[in-house]
């Protein structure tokens, strides 16, 4: 523009940075005495827990009902895991380390007979349970059964 003047000022070199309230609190607070204990890892409390029959039998079964089958596989994984490892349940279900390894990945897709196997292993086994809310069909006989 004509006429039209550009005005320059020059910034000061060091421009305060502005800090909330908050920030400036929490640096002029004094420092804890002793700082928190450190957490237990999440996985080892599991595999300690999945140790007993009866928590691994439940944590599969929850497993199950998700309907996911990389959820289950992750289950059976962890625990393997909690009854000495996959190398230990391979070698007490007679399957190969490999072929286990494979059978509890989030892809795998193991036979009925290999998946008996391995919770054999771990001293569990496969059961089937009618679903919530199923009625049980009763068959009317019309003819008796021969004693």
């Amino acid at each position: 523009m004509p006429g039209h003047r550009l005005l320059y000022y020059q910034l000061p070199k060091t421009v305060p940075k502005r800090t909330s309230r908050t920030i400036k609190a929490a640096r002029k607070a004094p420092a804890r005495a002793s700082p928190a204990a450190p957490s237990r890892s999440y996985e080892d409390w599991l595999v300690h827990r999945l140790k007993d029959a009866n928590e691994a039998a439940a944590y599969l079964e929850a497993a199950m009902d998700d309907g996911d089958q990389g959820v289950l596989m992750l289950a059976l994984r962890q625990v393997a895991r909690a009854q000495g490892g996959v190398a230990a349940i391979a070698r007490r279900s007679q399957l190969t380390r490999e072929a286990t390894y494979r059978m509890l990945s989030a892809s795998g897709n193991p036979e009925l007979k290999s998946l008996t196997a391995l919770l054999a292993a771990a001293g569990l086994r496969l059961s089937v349970k009618p679903a919530n809310g199923a009625k049980g069909r009763r068959r009317s006989r019309k003819h008796p059964v021969p004693a």
